[in-house]
Order: structure tokens, then sequence, then C-alpha cells
């Protein structure tokens, strides 16, 4: 299904990008020409209805015919047209020259047979007809182009249902809901969707009616199994006729045609031409409008003698069958006239919309294609080719593994200052290599995040089993140079736990360390110096060349509390709170967002500190780089134990800075707002600082200093996939923001599995998950709450008992999120997905990057 879905998706944009360009000519054209009659008879308003002359008579078929061919005897009349309205102009059609398809066609005063002057704009509208039907191509040419461009236009109309179908079809809102608070790529595909829903029909009428013209074989054969082909048509000329002499035919007699049609119709029609028989024919059709006829295109059919005007075969599209029928109505369903005014407003607005398609089109494959390339180039600055052999160049290999981001904006700053010295650089992510890879390099350095507690970032799973596996049995790396630097947190137990391992298969290999792995926590600058120092002493790079090459550091901004709610009153867990931020200029941020906030300590702490330790908080101190008060530094810094005697400054000088705290962001940029839900972490000590920060100690109103980060990791899904969505406890917040944004942009196709302690203290989100429901946007939601039941259960029970539907769902292209507890959550889903999946199918949907987590 995704196989199949990936493979419509290419033949959409392509058709689009294609013909779709094309098809903006047709469709604007197509719309000119929606008004066309109405136009012209408001610029020509003289040709709308001839004034009567005085005491002048009506002429009728017969005098009008004879009067123009006597004026005219060089031309033979092949039809004419008059109306029951009086006054409006009858229209004569001239047989064509020799070798032509069609003769002079022009409007007769009916009260005095003159020809009447070409209407003004006339000629105009000939010409955009032209370009819409043949695009100004010879007629032979022309049409079987635009036949095709109907069908790129059909193949378009029903690959887009296919592709934005959801998964409650009967839910209106995924169909139709334009939703204009959203922004970039995600709105011009919500413009795209919607109103390419909207027009559908529009364009399904357009395209199979385009189709029939196109080609004529096409044509043929639909209008001779309906039974209205020319052939069929030119027997009926003949049928009851005498046998046709080789002598020329009897001169038509218009005055008996006359006569015999009006008797034949009783006066019920508002228009009539009538075809003059052709070279040995001996029957005149007469076509003709009902006074009140079903559309323009109604046409019944009389067929007369010429001679006589006896009446051989009376055709009325009222006894048609349903395929005549709908023959007659090709071109009101083309036009929109089948259904009146409403229909042609309708068909021109969706001609117009041809234009807004390929604009939205174009932006969001150029928005791609940008983005590619962006992506490209900076690959192809910072990887340049290894130089050529014998240029005494010798590349170094810079590669990295990341979950974040972080290890590989580190990795490009380091390409960047290695080139500035002269250093040949291959940069490459690293799950892209293997052991036989970096055997082509003797010297290569590496930055290796950690995520949870040590364990790989997820898409190096598969890479780090094999590369263990191999340290033994695999090539050896003994002419291998290396310099790691390996990023982690200090609170977890197993710190930079995959930067360790991957130093101890190096040496396994027989690889040798250029310098000692550097460790770094959350950033450390210290460590980062080192890590900059070390290069310095291998690569012979300049001081300054980092500073040149620093990227900007995203600062931190004060964010005002807003709200704090309490969510789990009388739950056997802790607390958890809903805090709500913003700040009075807009941000925006992406789902599956990050928050870095600086915490601080509870004023109550500080001032305990400040007695214990005689201090006077109000006292200037140099601290992190700025004079603050004692007060405040104390309350961004880690309180050491009390030490009376000491000065200020003394004091200040030896406060470690608390470091940054993360959370996940659960609202979406729509809301105006920063949402977070936070679990106080108790301690024997108290709280814990940032969470008892936020939940109890800040007043309302307290400034944040916070700062957004991208979390490529756990990034939104850019298009319908199904989505599963498993968590428990505060993790819930990264999974409501992906879920929001679903809802908003229209995909239905989501699966929630999200674990809790009690069902009568912690649904907190069951406003949320019936809501999404009942608008269709949640196709399944499993709520497990552990502490229900006699026995335990988890999310990762109720996913197991579920494994047939988990199969099926990433079968069907599924993207995973898991946001939660690192402890006994995040593993258990891990094995469960292993055990339903299998192991090569697990290691598939990790390398895609259909498995993306944000645990703590």
């Amino acid at each position: 299904m995704a196989l199949l879905r990936r493979v419509w998706f290419q033949i959409h944009w392509f058709i689009g990008i294609t013909a779709g360009s094309v098809l903006v000519v047709i469709g604007l054209t197509g719309a000119t020409l929606s008004f066309r009659a109405e136009i012209v008879d408001a610029i020509n308003p003289e040709l709308r209805h001839v004034a009567n002359p005085q005491g002048a008579a009506a002429l009728l078929p017969a005098a009008l015919a004879e009067r123009v061919q006597a004026a005219h005897p060089a031309e033979r009349i092949a039809a004419l047209t008059v109306y029951a309205e009086p006054g409006r102009p009858a229209r004569v059609n001239f047989a064509p020259p020799e070798g032509q398809r069609q003769g002079e066609a022009r409007l007769v005063d009916p009260w005095t047979a003159e020809l009447l002057p070409e209407p003004k704009g006339d000629a105009f509208f000939e010409f955009v007809e032209r370009l819409h039907r043949w695009l100004l191509l010879p007629r032979d040419t022309g049409k079987p182009v635009t036949g095709t461009l109907a069908t790129g236009l059909l193949i378009l109309a029903l690959s887009g249902l296919y592709l934005r179908w959801p998964r409650r079809p009967l839910a209106w809102r995924a169909w139709l809901k334009l939703d204009f608070a959203l922004t970039g790529r995600a709105f011009l595909w919500n413009l795209h969707a919607v109103v390419g829903t909207v027009a559908l029909l529009a364009y399904l009428a357009s395209s199979l009616t385009g189709l029939y013209w196109g080609f004529d074989a096409l044509r043929t054969v639909i209008d001779n199994a309906a039974g209205e082909g020319r052939m069929v048509r030119a027997q009926r000329m003949q049928t009851g006729a005498a046998p046709a002499r080789k002598a020329s035919a009897p001169k038509p007699d218009l005055q008996r045609v006359w006569q015999s049609f009006l008797q034949e119709t009783h006066g019920d029609w508002s228009l009539v031409t009538f075809r003059m028989p052709g070279r040995n024919a001996t029957q005149i059709e007469a076509t003709y409008l009902r006074t009140n006829p079903e559309h323009e295109r109604a046409r019944n059919r009389l067929y007369l003698d010429a001679a006589t005007g006896e009446a051989s075969r009376h055709e009325r599209y009222s006894d048609k069958p349903l395929a005549g029928r709908l023959l007659n109505s090709v071109y009101p369903l083309h036009m929109g006239t089948y259904w009146g005014l409403p229909g042609r407003i309708v068909m021109t607005l969706s001609s117009l919309g041809l234009s807004l398609f390929a604009i939205t089109g174009w932006m969001l494959y150029l928005g791609r294609r940008r983005t590619k390339r962006a992506v490209r180039d900076e690959r192809a600055r910072l990887s340049p080719a290894l130089p050529p052999a014998g240029s005494g160049a010798e590349p170094v290999l810079l590669t990295f593994a990341t979950q974040t981001g972080h290890a590989e904006r580190i990795a490009l700053q380091t390409a960047a200052v290695l080139q500035s010295a002269g250093v040949a650089v291959v940069l490459q992510p690293l799950v892209r290599l293997s052991v036989d890879a970096l055997q082509r390099y003797r010297k290569v350095l590496l930055v290796a995040s950690t995520f949870g507690d040590g364990d790989p970032p997820d898409s190096l799973r598969a890479f780090a089993r094999q590369f263990a596996r191999q340290t033994q049995t695999g090539p050896g790396l003994q002419h291998v140079s290396y310099g790691l630097l390996a990023l982690g947190d200090r609170h977890y137990a197993n710190f930079c736990g995959f930067g360790r391992t991957l130093d101890h298969d190096l040496r396994g290999h027989g690889a040798r360390a250029l310098f000692p792995m550097i460790e770094v926590s959350n950033g450390d600058a210290g460590a980062l110096a080192r890590w900059r120092q070390s290069l310095a002493e291998t690569f012979a790079v300049q001081a300054d060349a980092w500073q040149t090459h620093q990227p900007e550091a995203l600062a931190f901004e004060p964010w005002r509390l807003v709200r704090r709610s309490l969510l789990n009153n009388g739950s056997q867990g802790d607390p958890l709170f809903e805090i709500e931020l913003a700040r009075p200029e807009a941000a925006a941020w992406a789902p599956g967002a990050l928050v870095e906030l600086l915490p601080r300590q509870a004023a109550s702490l500080v001032e305990r500190f400040l007695h214990d330790s005689g201090l006077d908080g109000r006292a200037l101190v140099r601290f992190d780089g700025h004079e603050r008060t004692l007060e405040e530094a104390l309350s961004r810094s880690t309180l050491p134990p009390p030490a009376p005697g000491s000065t200020a400054q003394a004091l200040a000088d030896t406060l470690l800075p608390l470091a940054p705290r993360s959370y996940s962001v659960a609202s979406i940029t729509p809301d105006g707002c920063v949402q977070l839900l936070v679990r106080q972490a108790r301690h024997d000590d108290g709280l814990g600082v940032a969470s008892g920060w936020l939940t109890a100690s800040a007043p309302a109103d307290a400034a944040i200093e916070l700062r957004l980060l991208h979390n490529p990791g756990f990034a939104l899904v850019d298009e319908a996939s199904p989505c599963i969505f498993i968590g428990n406890g505060s993790g819930f917040a990264g999974l409501r923001a992906h879920l929001r944004e679903r809802v908003r942009r229209g995909h239905g196709r989501n699966w929630l599995v999200y674990g809790e302690r009690n069902a009568a203290h912690d649904a907190f989100c069951a406003a949320d998950i019936a809501r999404w429901q009942a608008s269709g946007m949640l196709a399944r939601a499993d709520l497990v709450f552990s502490r229900d039941q006699p026995q335990r259960r988890y999310v990762q029970d109720r996913l197991r008992e579920a494994a047939d539907t988990l199969r099926q769902w990433v079968a069907d292209g599924a993207v995973v999120y898991v946001c939660g507890s690192l402890e006994g959550m995040a593993p258990g889903v891990d094995a469960v997905l292993r055990e339903a999946l299998g192991e090569p199918a697990f290691d598939d949907l990790v390398a895609g990057g259909r498995y993306r987590r944000d645990v703590y």
C-alpha cells in the first residue's frame, strides 16, 4: 500500500509539473469562453436585436435564403439558422471552398436579409477558442495534443483523490476544512488538496468530455455505439427518399419544408437550423431546440423531403436512449450549462482554479527541490570529492551520529574550520558507513551522540550491532587514527555510553586514537574547547578559525508564565501540571519541537542560603559574564553548602550555573502559546529544581528564559502517511502536538496507544481524544491504566495484543512515534516492536526514519 501510494505520488507530481503547466492555458481560455455569447452581445447590442424598419414584415426562411443567395450567387448556402424571438438575427453558413473544412458564417438581418457586419470581439474569441481547443496548432495536430492534456487532467484528479483519501471518508472536515492558520508548505498543501476536492467533479467532467473531442477514433467509437455516428446520420438523411439519380437533385422548396416543420413541431421551437442537402441528397435536416429546452444542446432532429417538405423521420431528444442524450449533452457538461447558470459559474471558477493548482503545485515541488538542493550544496561544500591521486593531500573522514541534530551541527562547524585550514574533508553520517568504508581513510574524526541511557541514536542501532560483531571477525583498522567527541548527559548512569562503546570497538579493530576521547555533557563549553584545541594541535588549525565559523547561538528569550493547571488531582502518581507560556512577539515551531529553559532556584531556598551564609543578597557580583546581584546569581546556580565568612564575589566565583532543562512542547504554533506537561520530581530534600520552579515556586507572570529547539529525530511526517503514537505520562505532550497538527491538516489515519495509572484521576487526555474521534481524526485509541486491575498492564502489553494490527499499519507505511519514560515504557515498546515485526522489518523501520522517539 505504501509503495503504491508513493508511485501515485510520483505520477501526480510529474504530470502536474508537465501537463499541469499547459493546462493553465486551457483553463484560462476555457474561463474566458464561458460567457462568450453574453460578452459579445453586450458589446454588440445592435446585433443582439435588430430594430424593425418601418412597416417591414418578418421574412420567412424561404425568403431569407432566396434573397441571400441572390445577393451572393457565387456561394452556396449550406445551412440557415433562424430564431423564434422577433428581431433576433438569423445566421447563414456558406459551403466551404474546395479543400477547406469550414465555410464563412454570417449574421443576417431578419427583416431585410442583408448581411450584418462581423460582431466586435468575435475575432478575439475565435482566437481564444483555437488556443483552447488546439493550442493554435493545426486542427489535426492540436486535437490529440489537447486530448492528451485532458487525459493528464483526468489522472491528476483521480490520483489526487486517492492520495488524500482519509481514513473516514464520511467526515466532511477531512475533505473540506481550509485552514488559514497554517503557514508555509502546510498551508499550500491544505489549499491545494481542499480546492482540488471541491473542483473534482468539474475536472472529471472537463477531462472526460475533452477526451471525447480530442481523439477522433474514440469519438467515432462512442458515437457509433450510441447510434449517433456520422454514417448513421447520413443514412437517416436518405431514409424514405427515392433512389438517387445521377442527375442533379431537385431544388429544395423551403416554403414547403417550413410549413411541414411548423406542423410537426406544433410551434414548440426556439431556434432551428436547416441543413441543406448535399450532392445527390434529397433530405433536409432540421435541427431545433424546443421553447424550453432541457439544455442548450438538447437538439431534436427532423428529416424532411427537400422537394415536398414531407417528414420522414422525427428524432426527439426526450425519446433518445440514455447514451444518445448523454452524447447530446457533452458540450453542456463541458461548459457547465447542463446545470444552468450555477453550473457555468462552477466550471468557470474551476477553470480559473487550474492556475491555482499549477502555482501551489510548483511551489510545493520547488520547495522540496530547494530543500534537497540546499542539503546537497551544504554536503558538497563540506564534503568535497577525494583529491586526485598523487596530489599529496590526505583526506580526513568526518562522520557523525545524531538524534536531535546537535552532533551534526558540531560536525558541520568542524568541517568548515578544517577546510579553511586547507584540510581535505569528507563529511558523511555514520549510518552510511561500515568497517569496510572506514578502511579507505587514515584519519577519521567522529562526533557521536548518546541517546537515552547509553544507547546509540535510533538510526544507528543496526550499525552499532554490526560494528560490534565485526570487531573480532572483520577487517582491521590498524592504519586508522581517529579522534572522538562523545555527546551525552551526566544525569544518565551510562553517560556517553554510545561514544564509549564506539571508542572500544574502534580500538578492537586496531585503530589508534589521535587524542583521548572527549566527553561533553549538555554542551559543556570546557569540553568543546578541548575538542577545538585537540584539532588545532593535530591539524595545525589557527585559533581564530573557530571564531570565524562559530554558529550563531540560539538565544534564550523571556516568556511569561500565563497559567499552570494540575491535571491529575488525587492521582497515585506525582502531580502533573500543564504549564502555559506566552510572549508578545509571534513565535513559530514545528510539532515535535523541544523547549530548553533555564530553571531557577526557589526564592525560599536562596533566602535560607543567604541567611545561613550571612551574606547580603543585594550585593553586586560578577557571575557568568554579567554583573548581577548575589541573590540572582544564586537563583541561577547549583547551591553549594553555606560557607560563613566568605565574601559575595568569592562565593560567586565558585558557583556552577544550573544546566538547562528540556521539555517536549505539547502545543502547536496556531495555539499562540507554548504548553508543557511537567511532572513534579520529588526528592528527599524537596522538589526537583526545574519541575519545582515551574509547578510551584515561580510566581504568576514570572519571566521564564527559554529557547525553542528543532527536534529532527521526532519531526512531523510531512504527508498523510498513517501514524502510530505511543506514550505514557507526561509523554503525552509530544504526542499531543503531533496529533493537533495532523488534525489541522486533515490527516485522520492516527492510532494512539497511551498509558497512565488510574482512569479516575489520570484521564486528563480524554477530552482531546473524544474530540478527535468524533471528528474522524483518530482512527483508533487504546488507553491503558496500569492500576485499574489487579495485574498491572502497560502500553507495551496493549501493543503486543494488537500485533496483527500493528503489522498491518507498518506495512501500510506507518510512522511510529514514542514519547515518554525511558525506564520501562520505551524499552518495553522497543521489545514489542522487534517481536511483532521481526528483526529485519524493525531494522528497516528504524533505517527508514519511521521510528521516531522522544524519551527521557
